[in-house]
């Protein structure tokens, strides 16, 4: 049970339910409220596969981290290591090569490759990208930061672009429904995105102590605390503003049931978040903001729901 337990906190279980449930309700919420005929007559199997291959390749994605991360953890948090403490380096490495290669089986798997090879392409990508963010990109200003960012969107955007073959005539179609489908895409992707650049960059100034000891330069390290927080601040504003402004155009539709979840659940933790900011000044208080983020990206992918009620 000790080792189980241990590789679930290798994996990021938690982050995992969060993927499971940011796929689950764009499928089920989105796409199927766009596409309702399409989506009775999907192979449902197919989005299994591709939710399996998102989750391996996160996880896989997580333990490379974990595995080069050692010394650095070490000083940032002792008590919740694993790697070479609880399971062994060598399995470590087996398990990301496994889940890694698990990922892209199944994507390969879930589509005919010849018309969605560009999916292939996105997650040996991603697995690409996490293992040099790993080794090299998040000892960097931003480039880390930003991968992880994009990583996260890509969990919405691989279900945008499965439901289209890459093909020049499917292109070229252009109609309403692909048209409101791709702005929801976006719409969701860039609030993950945003939401992610800030969280990890709030990361950042909590792991500061170990990241300086071993030549990492990041944000808060180059750049300092307070111009940091200038920066997360100017992010979050905008997203705010950003949210606001679409509420607007929302109530002009009569959802007001979702425009009041986005006010509560959403906008005005945004604001708390911010407040907190300000007054951070140790790691355990970037760690309590760094939380916060984290309930908002779960509030925030929640309010799908509302689109299975509103769309038509």
């Amino acid at each position: 049970m000790k080792l189980i337990s241990a590789f679930l906190r290798l994996v990021r279980w938690p982050n995992l339910v969060f993927i499971v449930i940011t796929q689950f309700l764009f499928e089920w919420c989105i796409y199927a409220r766009v596409y309702p005929l399409e989506f009775e007559a999907s192979n449902h199997f197919q989005f299994l596969l591709i939710l399996l291959a998102s989750l391996f390749i996160a996880a896989a994605g997580y333990i490379i981290n974990d595995y080069f991360d050692q010394n650095i953890d070490q000083i940032n948090k002792p008590t919740k290591m694993v790697v070479n403490t609880i399971i062994n380096r060598r399995w470590v490495i087996f398990w990301h090569m496994l889940l890694s290669l698990a990922g892209l089986f199944f994507t390969m798997l879930a589509l005919p490759i010849q018309l969605y090879w560009h999916l292939v392409l996105g997650n040996l990508g991603a697995i690409l990208l996490l293992w040099f963010y790993s080794t090299n990109f998040k000892k960097q200003l931003l480039i880390g930061n930003i991968i992880i960012s994009l990583l996260t969107a890509w969990v919405i955007l691989i279900l945008f672009f499965s439901k289209f073959p890459l093909l020049l005539n499917e292109l070229l179609i252009v109609d309403h429904d692909k048209v409101r489908f791709f702005r929801l895409s976006i719409l969701y992707a860039s609030f993950a995105f945003i939401i992610s650049l800030v969280r990890e960059v709030v990361k950042d100034m909590e792991d500061i102590e170990g990241d300086q000891r071993y030549g990492c330069t990041t944000m808060p390290i180059l750049w300092g605390i307070r111009a940091s927080k200038v920066f997360i601040a100017v992010w979050m504003v905008v997203l705010i503003a950003a949210l606001i402004i679409l509420q607007i155009y929302v109530l002009g539709l009569g959802w007001w049931e979702s425009a009041l979840y986005c006010f509560i659940m959403i906008i005005l933790p945004l604001m708390v978040i911010l407040k907190k900011l300000y007054h951070a000044s140790n790691s355990a208080d970037f760690h309590v903001v760094s939380t916060w983020i984290k309930l908002v990206m779960f509030t925030g992918i929640v309010s799908m729901l509302f689109f299975r009620f509103y769309l038509q």
